[in-house]
């Protein structure tokens, strides 16, 4: 199986490029395709980082390939890690307005060309924010299946740790699911919630008592109040740990938040969501996860049919995603979810009124 990173340069396509290699991912007979922009600093780099995976990685490592025009790419799966990133700046709110105007004419260019130049059968997995934005341009050009976004399987990661560090176990024993938007109107489904170990009874209070009494429809208020004084707190040291003293899924979104406004980013967790993707690809298996996908009707929410891109668990397997997993939710659960999918369609939807065209 061969993989294309687009902005293979930046830092979440480097660590991609990188844990591929590290987890084994890709045989070395597989072609890993370096992607950057013709011209300028781009083009060098990305000959550059071949040059230096190869000396890194020589034994071990797939066939490398440079690609510097969207009409160069070819692959079996492609990840979309280029644009412009959110602002780290401490202070600096994200504007995902701006961010879908930057990067939608590189959604775009790739789009047209995987479908004019492509082989058909790729599947696209978008990292790029607004994750929304990249599935529902590339989903109108390539088809909906082949598209996925992979914020909402980065937040489950998330929202699975937080859960398991409240508990003192490991990840590995936690299951559920983080649905919506990749970004604050994420939105927690702890009803899917399941703890290895634990009969439903034992689950059931477990996870009442994680929650505290809350329940979602506060939730939207509270990350808007912990921003507030996180922005306040002048000691990152201090902020971090009063980061510890809240519930797990308000943790789940306010800790990368806060981890941008430190000036470091989430690279490393990004692209270790994004691996596992292509690793089930590359194995040819059906995992169950959570994506960004183009929905088609496939899901209901405060008693309408969903037409447009959400967050949802789905099954993803060697050809793309199928079936969407979202039964009957409880009603905050479907309140949240509902308006997460009303705010996401009025990022996105300006900029499918043509076509889905610059």
């Amino acid at each position: 199986m061969d993989v294309a990173v687009i902005g293979a340069t930046g830092a979440v396509g480097r660590q991609v490029c990188t844990q591929l290699i590290e987890r084994r991912a890709l045989p070395t007979t597989a072609r890993l395709q370096l992607v950057g922009r013709r011209g300028g600093r781009s083009e060098a780099a990305t000959h550059g980082y071949r040059a230096d995976l190869i000396d890194a990685y020589d034994e071990v490592a797939p066939l490398f390939d440079v690609a510097l025009d969207p009409e160069e790419v070819v692959a079996d799966v492609v990840v979309v890690a280029s644009g412009a990133t959110i602002a780290t700046r401490p202070g600096e709110s994200v504007d995902r307005a701006a961010l879908a105007r930057t990067n939608h004419a590189m959604f775009a260019a790739y789009a047209d060309a995987l479908a004019e130049h492509g082989a058909g059968d790729e599947v696209v997995i978008v990292v790029t924010n607004p994750v929304e934005l990249g599935v529902a341009t590339m989903a109108a050009r390539l088809g909906r299946h082949r598209v996925i976004g992979m914020g909402a399987w980065l937040d489950t990661l998330r929202f699975r740790r937080e859960i398991a560090h409240s508990l003192g176990v490991r990840r590995q024993r936690i299951g559920g699911f983080v649905a919506g938007q990749h970004g604050d109107d994420a939105v927690p489904l702890w009803s899917s919630v399941r703890i290895r170990g634990l009969v439903e009874g034992e689950r059931a209070r477990t996870v009442g008592e994680l929650r505290g009494g809350r329940d979602l429809a506060g939730l939207p208020g509270e990350i808007a109040a912990a921003q507030a004084r996180l922005l306040a707190e002048r000691d990152s040291g201090r902020a971090f740990a009063m980061v510890e003293t809240w519930p797990p899924d308000l943790r789940t979104v306010t800790r990368p938040w806060l981890t941008h406004q430190s000036g470091a980013r989430t690279a490393v967790g990004t692209a270790n969501a994004t691996v596992d993707l292509i690793s089930a690809l590359a194995e040819g298996r059906e995992i169950v996860m959570a994506g960004q996908v183009d929905l088609a009707g496939e899901a209901t929410l405060a008693g309408q049919r969903v037409h447009g891109v959400l967050g949802v668990p789905v099954v993803f397997g060697p050809e793309g995603w199928t079936d969407v997993l979202l039964g009957e939710l409880p009603p905050d659960e479907d309140a949240l979810l509902a308006r997460a999918a009303r705010r996401i369609a009025a990022v996105v939807e300006p900029f499918m009124r043509d076509g889905g065209r610059p």
